[in-house]
């Protein structure tokens, strides 16, 4: 059985990453009520690309329309 780790990296490119890790976008972080003063956040669960990869519409999530980098980036490595 194959052991999977999440680790949650903060300002790490992507060329960084090492053979055998995958980036995965989670849920949105984006502040809805920062105009007002307020926190709040729309409660969009994973990244899904709008439009197909290398097209500028990969990066607008279809389920929230924020842009790929207000998503919680995930580096998951697999250890075997």
């Amino acid at each position: 059985m194959k052991r999977v780790r999440v680790v949650v990296v903060k300002g790490s490119s992507a060329s960084s990453r090492r053979r055998g890790e995958t980036i995965r976008y989670g849920e949105c972080e984006k502040n809805q009520a920062e105009s007002i003063g307020g926190h709040a956040v729309d409660g969009c669960r994973e990244f899904m690309a709008r439009g197909e990869e290398g097209t500028a519409a990969a990066l607008i999530c279809a389920a929230c329309g924020c842009h790929r980098s207000f998503h919680k980036r995930l580096v998951i490595t697999e250890n075997q």
